[in-house]
Formats: structure tokens, sequence, C-alpha cells
């Protein structure tokens, strides 16, 4: 099997953000690395940072902002920016040359589809000008690959519908019209922050299913945040678990699902319906923590059930369990007690050893 080359790489990212109760630390060593033609998952809580890492992986972070420390490297196989190094650091590079990278090589799908899109304009003339700005076409060109990017995102009747506003069209079909605008210039990384929470469940998996096919054709790497479990399964090779500004879980889609070793993703995963069962499901006490006074120690503790005394004390670092799977948990240190999961994850870890042996 060829070696996957590493497209972007995020290393220790601290970020920060002043406020009037003070600075915020809304990163605190974040390390993600991203493969060519993969689709990364980032699972979340609401405040975990989720939001944070992918602004800033396509420069448009607040003005409050404060970079504390890590990097952004990315593979700049076209000399774009650089030609003396492959690898760029995009927490250190200038607006003009940012701009040379966002929307040509780096693309993102916003949460609301609505406040993406300029209420005023017509939507046909939204994706053009992207086309006509940054790829050099004359209107006639950008006008006519405009309706072909519209076809190919599934909006019907692509030459009535260039000249009508956002407003006249449902919320997943404004949502084609972004994806549409993400795609115009050929990017080969996309962030997709929560492209589908302002839909319906019907719409939800039309516009999964389009984001998969387009993946597939033009051999994207995706960033996909979610917090949705189920569409993790169905969509992520790869998933990366995050609370209060750090990774606490990183590992593929079976590790994350089948053998889960911090107590946070167990809990999400007791959280999600399981049609096995009739159980009620789980629901995570108490808040997450302000992150203008981070805990010293793990920062899920005062939720955790299985909460250790250290782990009020000291930040626990990354155990590696397998080649591709880490989890920060004290849990996982060699003297660390054995404790019973939750009997949603071990019900799910025993159906899936069934199926594995019946393979």
């Amino acid at each position: 099997m060829a070696e996957r080359k590493k497209i972007l790489e995020i290393n220790d990212l601290r970020i920060s953000f002043r406020t009037q109760q003070g600075e915020l630390h809304a990163l605190r060593g974040v390390n993600i690395d991203l493969y060519k033609d993969e689709i990364q998952a980032i699972v979340y809580q609401s405040g975990s940072g989720q939001s944070v890492t992918s602004r800033a992986i396509i420069g448009i972070l607040a003005k409050n902002s404060i970079h504390d420390g890590g990097t952004i490297n990315y593979y700049d196989e076209e000399a774009l920016v650089s030609k003396d190094a492959q690898y760029i650091d995009l927490m250190q590079i200038e607006e003009e040359d940012f701009h040379k990278l966002r929307g040509t090589k780096i693309s993102m799908i916003f949460q609301d589809p609505m406040s993406s899109l300029n209420p005023i304009m017509k939507v046909g003339t939204q994706i053009s000008e992207a086309l006509f700005l940054k790829m050099g076409m004359t209107r006639a060109e950008a006008k006519e690959r405009t309706l072909e990017l519209m076809k190919e995102v599934g909006i019907p009747e692509a030459e009535k519908r260039y000249y009508q506003y956002p407003f006249q069209f449902s919320g997943g079909m404004r949502q084609r019209i972004v994806i549409a605008i993400a795609l115009a210039n050929d990017a080969e990384i996309l962030i997709c922050d929560e492209p589908t929470t302002a839909l319906d469940v019907t719409i939800q998996a039309q516009i999964l299913e389009l984001i998969n096919r387009i993946k597939k054709e033009r051999n994207l790497t995706i960033i996909f945040i979610t917090h949705d479990l189920g569409v993790v399964a169905n969509m992520a090779e790869r998933v990366a678990v995050m609370y209060a500004g750090q990774i606490i879980e990183y590992g593929n889609v079976d590790e994350i699902y089948y053998d889960p070793r911090h107590p946070y993703t167990w809990a999400l995963l007791s959280a999600m319906p399981d049609l096995e069962t009739d159980e009620k499901l789980f629901a995570i006490p108490g808040t997450p923590p302000d992150l203008h006074f981070p805990p010293a120690g793990d920062a899920f503790a005062p939720r955790n059930h299985y909460a250790m005394e250290i782990d009020f004390e000291e930040e626990p670092p990354m155990f590696q369990i397998s080649e591709t799977h880490f989890a920060k948990t004290w849990l996982e240190h060699e003297f660390a007690p054995q404790v019973e999961k939750p009997s949603a994850v071990v019900r799910r870890m025993e159906r899936h050893i069934k199926v594995m042996e019946a393979k």
C-alpha cells in the first residue's frame, strides 16, 4: 500500500481571545494530521474550539485573537506562497499570501448557508464572482462554469436559478449554492463546519451524499466538523474527539466507535440513540469548563464519573494505544485501575466483535 501524503499538519496550536473577562484560551495544544484524499472528522461539544481550529486553517480568525504558539503547516505543492519551502506555516503568512490559498486551495462550507450568502445578490453572480476574480475568466466563461457547478451540486433548472436570490431557495438548496462556491476554484481541502445542522433529516442525508460524491469525483481532502456521531460513522475515515480546546482522543472510525478509551468519548457514545436497546439515553452531567480559567488537570474531570484524584491535579499526556489510536486520559496509565465501561459502550463493542467474527 502506497504511503499517504500529509497535506496539513497542526502542531501544538494554542489560540486565545481578548475578552472583557480576560483572555479566553480557546485552543490549548491541538494536534491534527490531515492526509490527502481522506475525510477527517472532528467531533465536539459546543465551545470545544472546533470552529476556532477551522477558522485558523482558513485564516479568518477574529481581530481579538492571540496566537500563543504552535503551527499549521500546509503542503504548498505548487509553491504559491514560498518557493523555498514545501510546507508553509499558515499562522505566519501575511493576508496577501493567504489570499492565494483561500478558495483556490482551502475552502470552507459554513454552518448557516443564509449567513454565508449575500441576500441582495443573485446566486449565479455570487458563484461566478469567485471564478471571474480568482480564475481570470471572462464573464461569459464564468457564467458557463457556474451553470456547470450548479448542475454538479444538484440544483435543477440551473439557467433559471442562476438569476434568483438566496431567499428564493430552500435551506438545502442554499447549502448547495455554498458548496458550489467552495468548489468553484478547485480547492483541494474542504472544511465542512456543521454543514447540515440547520437542515431537516431528509435534506441532511442528501447533502452528506453530495459531499461524499464530490469528494470521490474530485479527490478532495475534507475536514468534517460535527457533533453528530451518526454522521461521522458514515463519512469519516479518522476521528478527532475535541473537548475544552484539546483533542482528547484520536483514531480511525472503528477505534473510536468500538474501542473508545476516554470517558468523554464513552459519554458521547452513551448519549447516542441505539436501535438495539430501549434504555434511557445518557445525559452528560455538568457543563464544560470556563476557559478563561483553564483547569489544572483533565478538563473533563468534574463531569467524569471515573475521575481519579490525579485528574484534578495534573493534565494527562496523550497515551498511545495503537499505531493509529491515542487517548488523553490517566485511565491508560499502566498503574491506573481497571474500570467498567458504560453498558451502552460495552454492547457496541460486543456487537462489533460478533460482526467481525462472522466475517
